[in-house]
């Protein structure tokens, strides 16, 4: 304790005492790297292995005799998890761990805004920063490869470029406040189902062109300094320790130089995890849900197996000190760091950061004209001064869905439910509710209460005639429906069973239109979903998990204050076969003969999402990119700054973009590239740039979207390089994966 003291106090005198008197390692004049060297010397082989592994169940320690603090990690990456006792998943129950719930990064995709993507990683940091966390476990990037995914909702949608352009400016606006990204989960973590026993088979090309863009765009734009290795198989071995995701790829390739993390309970053998790229190991011996064993630190792969291997010759220091030299380039990063800012925790300006990326992320997926008195227009927006009755019907309309859903479940200071929100701003109606339907009625989750009752023992016939009768009386109906944060919808550790809407809402919906049709549905989830009555319904909003502000953000695009300008980011089928990891009966795989491994092989290869339903030539429910606004708007003019472009240059396309309708609005000009003639399979078109555009009524902009050759590349895997063809390419640009009014032919030479 007294050196411990001895180093605090150098550390303190640091500012005001000659650079000379210093140890190296706290030296702040001196660079980085020697830093590092000088304090690996002074450590012994015991605080060498005890940075490398977990403490607690969320902490690793320091080097306490130099005055390196501990390690402390927590779950996002939509918000701050309230903390865990020391050795246990059971709460803290600690007063001061709330936190403000950011929409999930599904919706954070739909916005096409990277500029919110970095005000959403800074707020992130700075309630991290209060909350005394180093490490962030996120963003997730995993690919959206079926909408029975039950972790989706955490990720960026099924696009590796839209995924990448949004991941950066997330990992660099954490950063900037001091903690670090860890971004996960690295890779090929499609499914929760048999999460540790999948095996994933893939092509070169598909790994490479679909699953890893956002990872490494995250590494090396973003310069994340962690990574979280995933739970499943590639090639026969864990991702927690695999030669090739970690050592060949990620660090030789990417050159990447910070911490590879383990999932928690990801690490299955001690010499792969000392040989194959693993630097920190946490969790080991739980399954992320119960216990294993009490206080099994020591006996962790990266532990006392580890040391004994070293103290019998059988490794050198070599790999443990390259560990250690990525830990101590954290610490200085985080814990080390005494330029960090001061944190924030639930403050105003987070609340108005969630509340903009909400509204900016709810897409308005359908808006028919109907006819209101002696007028026909669109059914949205609400008139609240014309409407005298609103109906909400559905439990999501009165369910927490910051609670529950696996390790993003999270404790917050407030969460405005839409009915809440939408009688708040519907104020001088009168709006009335009707349950329409029991799902969840679960009233705890983690040790986190949810806000109201759930409990209704009504049945499923009283429930449907209860909001039959009230529809009758309404001047419009919103049905707050969809997916929840249960097992077998949204949730970590278990996939979808089925593609349809659970607990009977199509029946609900089906017998409300039919004396009622001015019905809205807003869906709440993180994927798609079969919608059999989409056609009588005039009106649809995606309202995804939203967190916090979910009430006021839905009321106010429903009320017209926002002007919605979301778009998806992923394919909303109209049934599974029109997705090809279902229509090819890849997923979820097969087991082999031992039952301890499934092989899932990725069939449809580089066809994922838009691409597969392009190659098909089917018509999803909504297209990739879809998204409508309140106002209408004109892009033309399309043209380019060469018609030939060379391997070193670039080619700008410009387009007017004009709001042609009577309200403010922000539109998403989307470029795709399709290549003529290929000497390998390629897909129809691919997003390789866009850009969101805010305009007022009747004003016209110029938008330029530039790209290189990088856009018109394909992993070869004769080569295992990058491969752009010379030869002919069109630039498609529209609104939508499925609206795509302009063309320009060019050539690279």
């Amino acid at each position: 304790m007294k050196n411990f003291v001895l180093s605090l106090l150098l550390l303190s005198a640091s500012a005001s005492s000659s650079a000379q008197t210093l140890p190296v390692y706290l030296d702040e004049t001196k660079p980085v790297e020697m830093r590092i060297e000088d304090a690996l010397k002074r450590m012994t082989l015991d605080e060498k292995i005890a940075v490398i592994h977990a403490q607690s169940k969320f902490s690793s320690p320091g080097v306490k005799r130099l005055g390196f603090p501990d390690l402390w990690t927590d779950d996002g990456p939509h918000g701050v998890r309230p903390d865990v006792l020391w050795d246990e998943w059971v709460q803290a129950g600690q007063t001061n761990d709330s936190c403000v719930a950011f929409p999930a990064l599904t919706c954070l995709a739909a916005t096409w805004n990277p500029e919110l993507a970095r005000l959403y990683g800074e707020s992130l940091g700075e309630e991290a920063l209060y909350r005394s966390k180093s490490v962030m476990l996120g963003p997730g990037v995993n690919i959206y490869r079926t909408p029975l995914g039950g972790r989706n909702f955490e990720y960026m949608g099924e696009d590796p470029w839209l995924a990448s352009r949004m991941v950066v400016p997330y990992v660099q606006g954490l950063q900037s406040k001091g903690v670090a990204a860890c971004v996960k989960h690295y890779a090929l973590n499609n499914d929760e189902e048999y999460r540790h026993q999948v095996n994933v088979v893939i092509s070169d090309r598909a790994l490479h062109e679909i699953y890893l863009p956002a990872f490494k765009a995250a590494v090396m734009e973003g310069k994340a300094w962690s990574i979280m290795g995933a739970y499943n198989l590639y090639k026969n071995q864990h991702n927690c320790h695999n030669n090739t995701l970690l050592n060949k790829i990620l660090k030789q390739d990417w050159q990447f130089d910070g911490v590879v993390i383990s999932d928690w309970g990801g690490c299955h053998n001690t010499e792969e995890a000392i040989m194959n790229g693993l630097d920190l190991e946490f969790g080991t011996w739980t399954d992320g849900l119960s216990m294993g064993a009490t206080n099994a630190y020591d006996t962790y792969y990266l532990a006392d197996a580890y040391k004994r291997l070293i103290k019998e010759g059988k490794f050198s220091t070599k790999e443990l000190d390259e560990k250690v030299r990525r830990l101590l380039r954290l610490f200085y990063r985080t814990t080390m760091n005494r330029q960090k800012p001061y944190g924030f925790l639930c403050s105003e300006s987070h609340y108005d950061a969630a509340l903009k990326i909400a509204q900016e992320g709810i897409v308005l997926l359908k808006n028919d004209i109907v006819k209101t008195g002696k007028k026909k227009q669109p059914l949205l927006p609400i008139d609240p001064a014309q409407t005298k009755r609103i109906l909400v019907v559905g439990e999501n309309a009165i369910k927490m869905m910051t609670v529950g859903g696996g390790s993003s479940s999270l404790k917050v200071q407030r969460e405005i439910l839409p009915l809440d929100g939408i009688k708040a701003r519907f104020n001088k109606s009168e709006v009335d509710f009707a349950r329409g339907y029991v799902g969840d009625t679960v009233q705890s989750y983690n040790g986190v209460t949810v806000g109201r009752s759930l409990y209704d023992n009504r049945s499923k016939e009283d429930l449907i005639s209860e909001a039959v009768e009230k529809a009758k009386s309404a001047d419009v109906v919103i049905f707050v429906g969809g997916l929840n944060k249960s097992d077998y919808q949204d949730c970590e550790g278990h996939d979808r069973r089925s593609y349809d809407l659970p607990y009977a809402q199509n029946e609900v919906i089906e017998a409300i239109v039919k004396v009622n049709p001015r019905l809205v549905y807003v869906n709440i989830s993180g994927n798609g979903a079969a919608l059999p009555w989409l056609q009588k319904v005039p009106a649809m909003l995606q309202g995804w998990f939203i967190g916090s502000e979910s009430g006021e953000a839905i009321a106010s695009v429903l009320a017209g204050d926002v002007n919605p300008s979301g778009k998806l980011p992923f394919t909303w089928y109209a049934n599974l076969d029109q997705c090809g990891a279902h229509a090819l009966k890849t997923y979820p795989g097969t087991w082999r003969e031992d039952h301890k491994v499934i092989d899932e092989e990725y069939k449809e290869g580089i066809y994922v999402g838009y691409r597969w339903t392009d190659k098909q030539n089917v018509k999803p429910t909504f297209a990739f990119g879809h998204g409508l606004s309140y106002t209408s708007f004109k892009i033309e003019g399309l043209k380019a700054d060469k018609k030939e472009l060379t391997a070193d240059d670039q080619i700008s396309f410009t387009v007017k973009v004009t709001n042609t309708g009577d309200k403010a609005g922000a539109e998403t000009v989307q470029l795709y590239i399709s290549d003529k003639k290929a000497s390998v399979d390629r897909p129809i078109k691919e997003l390789k740039a866009f850009q969101k555009v805010y305009l007022q009524p009747g004003e016209s902009r110029d938008v330029t979207l530039s790209i290189g050759k990088e856009a018109l590349s394909f992993y070869d895997e004769t080569s295992s390089q990058w491969k752009a063809e010379p030869g002919e390419f069109e630039a498609l640009v529209g609104t939508a994966s499925d609206r795509l009014s302009s063309s320009f032919s060019f050539i690279l030479n």
